[in-house]
């Protein structure tokens, strides 16, 4: 699982690294294609650190209702 995690997290840098370059580009960091992948970065790069930190795979079953409780 830690494969998958890292390739989120490269993804993540990968798209910082390429709004930053639209934005020297573009000359602004506040067009529409710089602003969305730059979020789009820092929210992979925020999925894939939470998802390093132990008990994090419990909080992802117990999310999506994939935990078995007791009636």
């Amino acid at each position: 699982m830690g494969v998958y995690y890292f390739a989120i997290l490269f993804i993540g840098v990968f798209l910082i690294f390429g709004a930053g370059l639209q934005a020297f580009k573009q000359g602004s960091f506040l067009k529409p294609g710089v602003v969305l992948y730059g979020i789009m970065g820092a929210a992979l790069i925020g999925l894939s650190i939470f998802m390093f930190t132990p008990g994090s795979a419990d909080i992802v079953a117990e999310l999506l209702g994939l935990t078995n409780k007791p009636d």
